[in-house]
């Protein structure tokens, strides 16, 4: 065998094995990173949540099982964060104003979550919500009374939260929907607004 021949044999050996090893680390082609892992796991297999205890941005104390019975989009941001969680803010305005007023608050409800509770109290919850039109009602904004609050929901959501050298966190981010059961069902882009809306209009 001519030596070019010898190295197009080994790269397709290489290719092949390389591929098999992502075929069994990633569940098959259906899941190539953590992130489409994750949203393939919920979308088989609804999450239920912990009853964490909240704070809302007027100060009031409330539980996700409060909601049931009720469809919830959820968002996790930070009241610093100028970037992503922005992009989150606009998002949930978009989804409120499309979904039908008789429905929201009765049958389906937002709910932002700060993961920086340090320092998102109520006040600085209170002017985020003001930014984004957030009434405090159908759509609140809220933080885990504690720490281990905090890293339940976390852990129960699949969100990442890592501090970057600026004083403020990278994080991924999406639009989680948690059924009428109370349990995370579906996680979704923030650019796939049109199609979220779609689907919630098709259960309310």
């Amino acid at each position: 065998m001519k030596s070019g021949a010898r190295n197009f044999a080994a790269a397709v050996a290489v290719a092949v094995l390389g591929t098999t090893t992502l075929w069994w680390g990633s569940d098959g082609f259906t899941a190539f990173t953590s992130e489409a892992a994750r949203r393939l796991s919920v979308l088989e297999n609804p999450r239920p949540l912990p009853a964490v205890a909240l704070e809302d941005q007027d100060g009031r104390r409330f539980t996700l099982q409060d909601y049931r019975g009720r469809l919830l989009a959820v968002e996790f941001i930070y009241t610093r964060c100028e970037t992503i969680c922005y992009s989150l803010g606009t998002v949930f305005r978009q989804i409120r104003e499309q979904v039908p007023a008789a429905a929201l608050g009765r049958e389906f409800a937002l709910l932002s979550i700060s993961f920086d509770p340090g320092h998102d109290e109520p006040a600085r919850l209170r002017d985020y919500g003001r930014r984004f039109g957030a009434d405090g009602g159908d759509w609140r904004i809220a933080r885990p009374a504690d720490a281990d609050g905090l890293r339940a929901l976390l852990a129960a959501f699949g969100v990442v939260v890592i501090p970057d050298a600026f004083g403020g966190f990278e994080h991924n981010a999406a639009l989680h929907l948690v059924g009428r059961d109370g349990r995370l069902e579906e996680i979704r882009d923030l650019d796939a607004v049109a199609p979220f809306v779609a689907a919630l209009g098709a259960r309310l």
